[in-house]
């Protein structure tokens, strides 16, 4: 088993749901971080998804979180980690076209 640590950096994401990490095939992640910035100069509010590709089922880590320009929220961290089996996603939307940058750390399982 290969175990490898990575980053999924989206820049710009917007109104509309954008995936911004998928686990491999023949893969189980960790999600040990999700971090999403306001790169915009009005207040945004920002949910973060994570969608079981084996059930279509779609959940909230955070729902409409507020973030002030120059500002961030860490959706996933510290204590907080989150399994995915493979081809799991996990999406992020702003409530202002090209407003937020995020960044996923994971440690796949190969």
């Amino acid at each position: 088993m290969a175990n490898v640590f990575k980053n999924k950096l989206t820049a710009n994401v917007g109104t509309s749901p954008s995936t911004v990490y998928t686990t491999p095939a023949a893969t189980t992640s960790t999600v040990i971080g999700v971090s999403v910035a306001n790169v915009n100069t009005n207040n945004i509010s920002v949910s973060v998804r994570v969608t079981d590709n084996s059930t279509s089922t779609t959940a909230h880590i955070v729902k409409d979180v507020l973030i002030t320009p120059g500002g961030s929220f860490v959706a996933v961290g510290g204590e907080q980690k989150i399994v995915l089996e493979a081809n799991d996603t996990i999406s992020v939307l702003s409530s202002i076209a090209t407003s937020a940058d995020v960044i996923v750390s994971v440690l796949e399982i190969s």
